[in-house]
């Protein structure tokens, strides 16, 4: 029975090649004596025929179309044979291989293009004997050729049983040949014909299959065949990995393109689209200059906010984390001024007197200059208020060239506020160190930490301690912010701190700060201020300036006049209380333009009074005070220097010491301490040791409401005391301060200058101290305390000699 099946064949594009094996025994070795020893001769391009091998053949040459048409008619008898070279269009005897085969035409069919279509099998290998004709087609002159085949030769039968393995297993991995060819080369039986069959339809060179054609030995044409399938197999699996690679990075691509168009369909249907966004961030990202984790964490971020809707509760979260990681300015600095004269000028422009902390600036430019780089120093500003602690920061800003930012630490309770909250929490910020830089836009600003000294303490944390990392020069290099996440590095940042009060910071803190003592202004430095900052200033904000809109003649307000404002009005350390005088003369000044139409040309004395009232404060308070049992004390507080009253008052009684005016522990040690000192010392001052049982004692200290503590009013305690048992007045315009012991000797003090400086404004002409305390005094400037007697004494004797009238 007929076996048909088709194989495309691997040159001709779309067109399928039947391969009919009509009858596989049928090879033409049955009619041997029918084959005639001359046959037209069809040359073949890119075919070479086999054998038993059925194969269709388009022939469209005109000598090939007489040829085929001619033997058609005759015996359907044809030899064919390939040419050597496929281009050649009108092939000589030259351009013919010699060994060809003899076909029989099994159907002839004429085209509509005038060509013919032949169905021809192989019958029986020839060679051309010689050429007998060319004209009007090719004739040749044939001898049939034998094929050896020794049988059952068990190597020749393990051969074929490879072939058709191969020949399964090329099928198999070429996706254009049908499944069915496996099953039909398995049912082939003839090993002469398989061998035939598989060689006809190898994907191989015409050269390659003519030299198979050419080998008479059946057994040798099956070795080669089956290197050249070794070799098409090898092709065909490599050819199969490449596609299969191909195809699964296509499909992948497709995957995912499929994937990305259903998100993007999704976010459209939801509304909302953040591609801009992300987009835009990149691109700032692109000019950042960041470490590489800060670098890894914001790829990370933005990956996760391109996979995020906007809609989400998460979205801004990581928004707003990503955008604090640009806004900040990583290494961006701004570039130091070490010019050390202008630096001086712009600090003593800005700010009269505080030559100390001048001079640490300038030496910190210098050191800058030289070495390039090095750890900022924290600096702390220690003084009462209103003397220019703040603002004084700003002038360093301007004087080094850096930008200036402020930190309010004032009443500051969560440790939150200084590192940030964690991200996770609704309405989470960063820390206000990191707010600051960010506003700022630069990594060495110089960062004003104000009011050091008043940071509270909760259950929630203390800012005081998260400060401490801030603050060390060994540690801020890697600041940690709960909020950010990152280490940053604050090392460059000048950091100034400014307090009131010393002993109201942290040990630990303070262990971290350099600190710069800046004492209240003496009466010739708030002249001078009041004249180069002040007045100008409250010209300018009450229309009296250079910028006002009609033209004002100037007026003066003389020396005199401002120390009369600064003595009779205020008691303050700083200047702010002397600002808000001068602002109400500025009013009265400028209702007076505007209602009168002009101003006088100096204000005077007797004008202030107007102004202003009767004076608030007067020296002669100290005059009529003057009465025994009453001495004058110097006082500290966080607003400078005071004068301190101490009255002492005896009644009849058995003794008892009492005391009040809201007086602690250590200022109460030192009365106790200072009645017995004059108890045992009583016959040096001409007292009866009697006396002391006789009599109570009294010891007060006027404004009762005002808390008052520490060792400094000692000696003028027992000054009081010895005043009231010896009914001898204290020297009028005398004031002291200074500790005792029970042996009557005196201790040195602290806050001298700010004391000294209260007595010079309260009038005062002499002060007693401890001889210790005389290197405090020559720190003050000399044309500041103009007037006072100092004595320095080392024991209470000398106190009381010099005291009592």
């Amino acid at each position: 029975m007929d076996k048909k099946f088709y194989l495309q064949g691997p040159d001709e594009e779309m067109e399928f090649m039947p391969i009919i094996p009509l009858n596989e025994g049928d090879d033409g070795s049955d009619d041997l004596e029918t084959i005639p020893e001359e046959l037209p001769l069809l040359p073949l391009r890119n075919t070479v025929l086999f054998p038993g091998v059925v194969i269709p053949i388009t022939v469209s040459r005109d000598k090939g179309i007489k040829a085929v048409n001619d033997a058609y008619k005759a015996d359907k008898l044809i030899a064919v044979v390939a040419q050597k070279d496929s281009t050649v269009e009108e092939p000589t005897v030259s351009d013919l291989e010699e060994i060809g085969t003899v076909a029989k035409i099994a159907k002839l069919i004429k085209m509509p293009d005038g060509g013919t279509t032949i169905i021809i099998q192989g019958r029986k290998r020839c060679k051309i004997e010689e050429i007998s004709s060319d004209e009007p087609y090719f004739k040749a002159r044939i001898k049939l050729l034998t094929e050896t085949l020794s049988k059952d030769d068990p190597d020749f039968n393990a051969m074929v049983s490879s072939i058709k393995d191969l020949a399964g297993q090329i099928v198999n991995l070429s996706p254009n040949l049908p499944s069915e060819a496996a099953i039909i080369l398995k049912n082939i039986e003839n090993p002469s014909f398989l061998i035939h069959f598989v060689s006809s339809n190898l994907n191989a060179d015409i050269k390659e299959k003519q030299s198979l054609l050419n080998i008479s030995n059946i057994k040798a044409r099956a070795e080669l065949l089956m290197n050249l399938m070794q070799t098409e197999l090898q092709y065909a699996e490599l050819k199969n990995k490449v596609t299969n690679k191909t195809r699964a990075e296509l499909d992948k691509q497709q995957r995912e393109y499929f994937l990305q168009q259903q998100m993007k369909a999704i976010k459209d249907e939801l509304g909302g689209d953040n591609v801009a966004e992300v987009k835009e961030m990149q691109k700032k990202a692109e000019t950042k200059k960041w470490s590489a984790a800060a670098k890894e964490m914001f790829t990370k971020g933005v990956e996760k906010l391109e996979r995020m809707h906007p809609s989400t509760p998460d979205y801004s979260v990581v928004y707003n984390h990503l955008d604090l990681m640009l806004d900040l300015p990583w290494e961006d600095y701004t570039e130091d001024s070490y010019d050390l004269k202008k630096a001086r000028k712009i600090l003593d422009n800005d700010h009269y007197g505080m030559k100390l902390i001048k001079e640490r600036i300038l030496e910190y430019l210098a050191v800058l200059k030289l070495k390039g780089d090095m750890k900022s120093p924290i600096l702390c500003f220690i003084g009462p208020p209103g003397i220019g602690k703040t603002s004084l920061g700003k002038s360093i800003a301007a004087a080094i060239n850096r930008k200036y930012v402020r930190v309010s630490l004032g009443g500051l309770h969560d440790e939150s506020e200084i590192r940030g909250h964690r991200k996770t929490y609704i309405g989470a910020m960063p820390g206000r160190i990191l707010q600051s830089i960010r506003k700022v836009k630069s990594s060495n600003p110089v960062m004003i930490l104000d009011e050091i000294d008043k940071v509270g303490s909760d259950h929630r944390g203390d800012p005081s301690s998260a400060l401490l990392e801030v603050l060390d020069p060994e540690q801020n290099n890697s600041f940690y912010d709960n909020y950010l996440e990152l280490e940053y590095d604050l090392s460059r940042i000048l950091f100034i701190a400014t307090a009131n009060n010393l002993g109201s910071i942290q040990p630990a803190l303070r262990d971290r700060l350099e600190i710069i003592d800046l004492s209240g202004y003496a009466v010739e430095e708030k002249i001078e201020i009041a004249k180069r900052h002040l007045i100008p200033k409250q010209k300018e904000m009450h229309g009296l300036g250079p910028s006002a809109k009609e033209k004002i003649s100037p007026f003066k307000i003389s020396d005199t006049v401002l120390e009369k404002v600064i003595q009779d009005y205020t008691r303050e350390s700083g200047v702010r209380e002397l600002d808000r005088m001068l602002a109400g003369i500025m009013r009265y000044q400028a209702k007076e333009l505007v209602v009168k139409g002009k101003l006088k040309p100096t204000i005077t004395a007797k004008d202030i009074e107007k102004i202003l009232g009767k004076p608030r404060y007067s020296n002669d308070l100290y005059k009529i005070a003057n009465m025994p049992g009453v001495a004058v004390g110097l006082a500290w507080t966080y607003v400078g220097g005071d004068i301190l009253f101490i009255e002492t008052q005896l009644s009849e009684g058995k003794g008892e010491l009492k005391m009040t005016g809201n007086l602690g522990n250590v200022m109460k040690e030192s009365a106790s301490t200072a009645l017995t000192y004059l108890e045992a010392n009583c016959r040096k001052v001409n007292l009866d040791p009697a006396v002391f049982n006789q009599k109570d004692i009294h010891i007060h200290v006027p404004e009762g409401a005002v808390p008052k503590d520490g060792p400094s009013a000692g000696i003028t305690m027992l000054t009081a005391l010895a005043s009231a048992f010896t009914g001898r007045k204290v020297k009028p315009f005398l004031a002291m301060t200074g500790e005792i012991t029970l042996r009557g000797q005196v201790l040195p003090v602290g806050g001298i200058k700010e004391k000294v400086l209260a007595a010079k404004r309260a009038g005062l002409k002499e002060i007693i101290m401890c001889w210790q305390n005389e290197k405090d005094v020559h720190e003050i400037n000399s044309e500041f305390i103009r007037g006072i007697k100092f004595h320095y004494v080392k024991n209470m004797q000398q106190v009381l000699e010099i005291a009592l009238v």
